[in-house]
């Protein structure tokens, strides 16, 4: 188990990547943009994204407006 910070909010999580942990939190569907340490990771870079104590991973999802 790992403690990392997931949009500011602690979380205890069991994910070595971030692609697991977008699965693990319920985002697998999701379009999403991901940033960890304040690094943007591509969606086809997360599978090797490996996440460790201490990670400040960030999930923005995209807003429509005018």
């Amino acid at each position: 188990m790992k403690d990392i910070l997931v949009n500011s909010t602690p979380v205890l999580c069991q994910s070595d990547n971030l692609a697991a942990l977008l699965i693990e939190l319920g985002y697998e569907n999701a379009v999403v943009a991901t940033a960890v340490n304040g690094e943007f990771v591509a969606q086809h870079s997360r599978g090797t994204s490996l996440l460790k104590t201490g990670d400040k991973v960030e999930i923005l999802a995209p807003m429509q407006g005018g």
